[in-house]
């Protein structure tokens, strides 16, 4: 079966991010990331359905890579909450060569937004 991108990749900082959320709140988490890989990722990038949940950070002067934020992530971990769960996914796509780069994951009751500084520091030179 083909891949629906040739690389999928995760930052060091996102991966200690989510390993935390994964262990202390939302045991779901592995999971429900694979799914979300496997239809709402693929969905958005691959077949141009659009489920409002993922949206372009279009004002940090980055044009490559685009800059995309999660808002709609279903999360077993939070029964009756679908998919407004408040769990943000800040993450990069390399159009030219099909590469998907997460960055960033947060409960937005631990903080209201994503971290621009971070973004602005990994791709400004790009």
């Amino acid at each position: 079966m083909k891949k629906p991108f040739n690389e999928i990749r995760e930052i060091e900082i996102f991966i200690k991010e989510f390993q935390k959320l994964a262990k202390k709140r939302f045991q779901s988490l592995p999971d429900d990331f694979l799914t979300f890989k496997d239809t709402q990722l693929k969905m958005f990038h691959k077949q141009n359905i659009d489920n409002n949940g993922i949206f372009r950070i279009s004002d940090l002067n980055i044009d490559c890579p685009i800059i995309y934020k999660v808002k709609k992530f279903a999360c077993k971990s939070l029964k009756g909450k679908g998919v407004h769960s408040g769990i943000r996914i800040i993450y990069a796509y390399y159009q030219d060569e099909d590469i998907i780069e997460f960055i960033e994951i947060y409960h937005k009751s631990d903080k209201i937004n994503e971290d621009r500084e971070r973004i602005i520091r990994l791709f400004k030179n790009t």
